[in-house]
Parts: structure tokens; sequence; C-alpha cells
């Protein structure tokens, strides 16, 4: 029988409710009950945006009940623009967030105590997009062009894909500020565009090509992907609170739990990309139906295949990580940190343990034999 754990989307500010009321410090909790009776510890989840199949597993776990199989009742919280995250948690009012780990590490730096107890995407999804008959194949063609770039910590694998590449990014480019769509590129006014490969990478393919009459292919593109350039970073973990980690058993045995029952929703993610979809435009996404199998898809191959194990933090990524935002310099000259994170900034503990109860329950933790779906999108996405 299938078990679904009630989920509440909220966009912006915290908003309290009566299957979950946390404290300031967020330590105390009402537990709630389940069909059967017994009782479920109250969680809440931080996403970095509003619903859409970038957070497929998380709700997949919801819809599928696996959250509510490790005692959990799991509340997911969308972000508002103004919405950081770490800070939620950081604050009690959230029990787990989703965030990129170089935004997190400049807020590590500054005092916060959280800490990465499962890095979800092993790959970047961030591209820079180009057309066909740019003449821009890697970072080095970048110099002379306009440059799109959203800023606000999306910029360094950019930033260190260039200076690599020999490019004095204060003189050799022309450094556009990007809207978080495609519009300027397809306007010409961008000669290559920050993407996404789940998202604005899509935008364009989903319009129609004035030559042509036909949607964008992507033989009509190019793209820099900062995976095979050597200067990608980590993106989206699930991070917790490092001092209750430390100081609170039932936290630290809850976040195996919850570590646990998200990954399993990512590998029913991996396992049925038009289910996790329909999953997410159930929870209110408002995206489009092509669109959101597309990103379900995309986001799939950040996953799997899981060189680790899904969820462990491979430390050769996690310094390259580190390497870039300490060494790498924006448009301002500034760096992401100064040093060197503490020990706690990350921790394979739980998601180890996790994986072993999936492991040992016969889960596919690795996906070797993972092979994305083919998606044809339609015109807005559709």
């Amino acid at each position: 029988m299938k078990h679904t754990a009630r989920t509440v989307v909220r966009t912006g500010a915290v908003v309290a409710s009566t299957a979950l009321v946390l404290s300031a410090c967020g330590g105390e909790t009402e537990p709630t009950g389940s069909a059967d009776g017994e009782e479920l510890t109250p969680v809440t989840l931080q996403l970095q945006w509003v619903a859409q199949a970038q957070f497929a597993g998380y709700y997949a776990a919801v819809d599928q009940g696996f959250y509510e199989e490790e005692g959990l009742d799991v509340t997911i919280q969308e972000a508002g623009t103004d919405t950081v995250p770490i800070d939620v948690l950081a604050a009690g009012e959230a029990d787990y967030a989703i965030s990129w780990v170089p935004k997190v590490l400049g807020s590590i730096e500054q005092g916060t105590e959280v800490t990465n107890v499962a890095q979800v995407f092993e790959r970047s999804g961030t591209l820079q997009v180009a057309m066909a008959d740019s003449g821009i194949e890697g970072p080095e063609d970048l110099a002379g062009k306009n440059v799109g770039s959203w800023g606000y910590g999306n910029e360094w694998e950019l930033f260190a894909g260039m200076q690599q590449a020999g490019l004095d990014t204060s003189e050799d480019i022309t450094l556009v500020q990007q809207a978080f769509d495609m519009n300027g590129f397809l306007a010409g006014d961008i000669d290559a565009a920050q993407a996404m490969t789940y998202n604005e990478y899509a935008q364009v393919l989903e319009t129609v090509n004035p030559d042509t009459g036909e949607l964008y292919q992507p033989e009509d593109l190019t793209v820099i992907d900062w995976n095979e350039v050597g200067t990608a970073m980590l993106q989206d973990a699930i991070w917790a609170d490092a001092t209750r980690l430390a100081d609170d058993e039932a936290y630290a045995e809850t976040t195996v739990d919850f570590i646990k029952a998200s990954l399993k929703g990512w590998v029913y993610a991996r396992d049925d990309a038009e289910a996790a979809a329909d999953i997410v435009t159930a929870a209110g996404s408002t995206l489009g139906t092509s669109h959101q199998l597309w990103q379900t898809n995309e986001t799939n191959k950040l996953i799997w295949p899981s060189t680790s194990g899904v969820g462990t933090i491979n430390a050769d990524q996690w310094d390259q990580t580190v390497d870039i935002a300490m060494n790498t310099q924006n448009e301002t000259g500034s760096t992401i940190i100064t040093t060197e994170p503490p020990e706690t900034a990350y921790s394979n503990e739980y998601v180890e343990e996790a994986l072993a109860e999936l492991t040992e329950e016969g889960v596919d933790v690795m996906g070797e034999d993972f092979a994305p779906i083919e998606v044809t999108l339609t015109e807005g996405g559709a």
C-alpha cells in the first residue's frame, strides 16, 4: 500500500503549521501521526527556488511515502527571490536546506555553522551558450565578446574558465549583466550566455529560430561545459546544522533517515523520469509538460551514474571547488573565500550510513546502467 506524507509548499516567509512547529533555535518539534498511528518526526526542507524538477527527488520521496517509511513528516518550503536557504537553516527555520557549495562557502567563512551532508549533484549543470556561427568553442574564444553572467554567486565557474584560458577578465571581455532568462542572448545582445542544462538551455530550444521557422536545434548552438573545461564546482547539496549534528543525537539520526529517503526519491526519479515530472507538476510547479520532463532528465544526468554512491562528497571535487573559491576573482576582484573551510564544512558520515542501509535493502545507489531518455521539447515548453 502506498503511503503519502503531507507536503506543504511555501514561498518566501516561513509559516508554522499544525504539522510543524519549530522553535527559534530549530530544536523542539511536535510529533505528528501517520495513518497507522505511529508518530512521525516533523522535518522542514528549504529549497533554493520554486517547485520544479531540479528538486524532483524530494517531491518523489514525499509522494511515494519514502519519508514516512523513515518516520518523517516532511514539509517542503519553496524559496522566494530574496530567500537565502542557508540563512533560513541557520536561523532555525528549517532543518535542512538545498544550496550550491560555492554559495555556502562564503557563509561558512562568515561564521555560519552548517555541514554538507549529501552532495546530490555530482556534476555542474552550468553552461555558456553561443550561436554555432559565433566562433565560440571554448573559454579562450570569449575574448572580445559580450559575455553574459547572472552574478549573485553564479559566475565563478565562468570566471575560473576564462582565467584558466589566460584571459584578463577585467579587460578582454565585455561582461553583460544577464537576466535569469535567454532574452538578451536571443536578441543578439549577448554573444555567450549563462544557462543551466535543465532550464535556460531548454528555453532556447523551445524558441522558434526566425531563420528557419522551426525550433532551435542543438546544432544551431555551441556550449562551453565547465565539467569538460575543468572548472566545474559542486552545486545542489543537502546542508544540515553543524551545531545540532554535534549536540543533538536525535537530529543526527534524523539526518541519516532524511538522506536515505531523499536519495530513494532520486532513485525513483532516475528510474521513472516521466512519473517524477508529473509528481513535481502536481506539487504546484508551473513549468510546461515538456520543459518539466526535460528538466527531470537533465537533472538525472547531473546525478547518475554515481562514481562513489549517490550523495557522496568526493574529495577531489570538493577540493577543486574550494580551490576555485579561493583563487578565482570575479569582476570586482573578489574571491568567494580567503581561507580553507573548516573540517565541519562537509561530512560523509551520514550519507555513508544511509547508503549502507539502501544497499542492504537492494536499492541501486550507483546507477551504472543509467541512460537518459529522449525528450521532445515543444514551443514554450508546453
